[in-house]
């Protein structure tokens, strides 16, 4: 199922996000691997999980074969991909896979650094960026490599792209969001915002586009992770006033707590797009709530 079909019906769209673990998944008639069970349970309040692809630099299971584990289990995947550990060759290469393998949605990602990660000596490899992986992408969708070369036969991948509405100048991101758009970009989840004003201003401007738009909510669980994010992640800032909002109970209530803004997050970003993007960092529990207040 793809999210540009959910899309075009005029549904409202929620997604979440898992992370593959550090480690092999081999089932075996066991278990399904936690991430997979994470899937699970919120199978019923979303229309498909993000499978990230060594989220934060570091390095976890690929997220193509956790992606066909989602898929396995009766959960509709959306299979990041990054530049940042792979050439062209193999960026090419990934996607006849996915497409080979089931997979509908992809998240066509630049990556997060490696200084962020586990491995900080790794040789980054950003060969191409997020906009030229989209036009590579969509490349592949009409039938032709990089290059020019015929395939034996076209992918069929909804691509879908990130956009940072906290990022400084926001004119320079809209451009970036219009290049994307260009190269094939159908769909767009944005990066984490918590002030209502500044994620109007940047819809508002990126209406123009009449391109699908999800809010993206990421949770913030504790003081210390909010400054993690103010001190460390470009384009994002966690405000004072949520901060304070999660200093003001105990370390034991900060779930609720933080159950609490998301919802408050949600019902003010919610008229304004197409859909919510939860990125629960392991609180996926903190979803069902969210998604049947909304619902109604």
């Amino acid at each position: 199922m793809k999210l540009t079909e959910l899309f075009a019906k005029g549904t409202f769209v929620f997604t979440g996000e898992v992370g593959p673990v550090k480690g092999c998944s081999r089932v075996n008639g066991g278990p399904p691997p936690e991430f997979v069970q994470e899937a699970l349970s919120i199978k019923d309040y979303v229309h498909a999980v993000n499978v990230t692809d060594n989220q934060s630099a570091v390095m976890r299971l690929g997220a193509l074969a956790a992606s066909v584990l989602v898929k396995q289990a009766g959960v509709e995947p959306i299979f990041q991909i990054t530049c940042r550990d792979r050439n062209r060759l193999a960026l090419q290469s990934e996607l006849m896979s996915a497409c080979t393998l089931g997979i509908d949605n992809v998240l066509c990602l630049t990556g997060d650094h490696i200084r962020l990660g586990d491995h900080v000596s790794a040789k980054p490899v950003f060969d191409v960026d997020s906009v030229q992986l989209l036009k590579i992408a969509k490349g592949l969708n009409e039938g032709r490599d990089m290059v020019g070369n015929p395939l034996t036969q076209p992918t069929d991948l909804a691509l879908g792209a990130v956009v940072n509405p906290g990022f400084e100048p926001l004119d320079l991101q809209l451009l970036k969001m219009e290049k994307k758009i260009e190269q094939g970009a159908q769909f767009f989840q944005t990066q984490a915002v918590y002030d209502p004003i500044i994620f109007e201003t940047f819809i508002k401007k990126a209406e123009q586009f009449k391109v699908p738009i999800m809010y993206g909510l990421l949770v913030v669980k504790s003081p210390k992770m909010a400054q993690f994010i103010n001190e460390n992640v470009s384009g994002i800032t966690v405000p004072k006033w949520l901060i304070r909002e999660l200093e003001s109970v105990a370390p034991q209530g900060r779930k609720e707590k933080a159950l609490e803004i998301s919802l408050r997050l949600a019902k003010e970003m919610a008229p304004m797009v197409q859909g919510i993007h939860f990125m629960p960092l392991g609180w996926s529990d903190l979803i069902p709530p969210i998604v049947k207040e909304l619902r109604g």
